[in-house]
């Protein structure tokens, strides 16, 4: 086994944080599709708990949970792209940044895909509600991390794709409430890191559709 392994799903947005991750560090590792609905035994002895990828083995210790994988791959490679301030208050931000998107943006899009009428509409207005929270963070930053790419970016990216989604099961306009998020994403997008991680829009709403039925 490589130093380095990635259990993963190829279009995870949790999972494509760590690649992304991975990809600005310039760190070597072994990419180990894992298949959902047969899960490996790999995946099971590495993440006991919650049995879900993505997992970094890190010389053949398991780290879980695609936040706190992000923060280790931070600390164990320190040298290169550093993700969070060095600075505590805004290594403190970062983290409560990226713990809003988890919390707020994550559960307003499950709400969003899987429930209807009245129900369906509250989720659509807590979500254009969490974005909008985001957008006035962004401000006139290049990136939440005010001019360098960092944990609070690589955390929320993964998620853009899944913005068309949103839109066509909310029919609302990411860029009518948040026209700064949608040039951030558009920049972060520029980098190859995140090019080659992200999975389509089209893609993504394939898939929605087939796990939770057309909106």
């Amino acid at each position: 086994m490589a130093d380095v392994v990635l259990l993963d799903f190829w279009a995870s947005p949790f999972g494509q944080r760590c690649r992304i991750a991975l990809a600005e560090k310039g760190v070597a590792y072994e990419y180990c599709e894992q298949d959902l609905e047969q899960k490996s035994e790999l995946l099971l002895r590495s993440n006991p708990v919650h049995k879900k990828i993505p997992v970094l083995l890190h010389d053949g210790r398991p780290v879980c949970e695609s936040l706190i994988i992000l923060s280790y791959i931070d600390e164990a490679w320190p040298e290169v792209a550093p993700l969070l301030p060095r600075d505590p208050y805004a290594r403190a931000q970062a983290q409560f940044w990226a713990d809003y998107i988890d919390n707020k943006i994550v559960d307003c899009q499950t709400r969003l895909l899987t429930t209807k009428g009245d129900a369906q509409e509250q989720a659509k207005k807590d979500m254009i509600g969490a974005l909008e929270t985001l957008e006035a963070e962004l401000g006139d930053k290049d990136y939440f991390g005010d001019e360098a790419f960092g944990f609070v970016d690589v955390a929320f990216v993964t998620l853009t794709p899944w913005f068309y989604t949103y839109e066509k099961y909310g029919d609302f306009s990411v860029e009518e409430h948040c026209p700064r998020i949608m040039a951030w994403a558009a920049r972060c997008r520029e980098r190859e890191s995140v090019a080659k991680a992200l999975t389509d829009a089209e893609k993504v709403y394939e898939i929605v559709q087939e796990e939770y039925g057309a909106n």
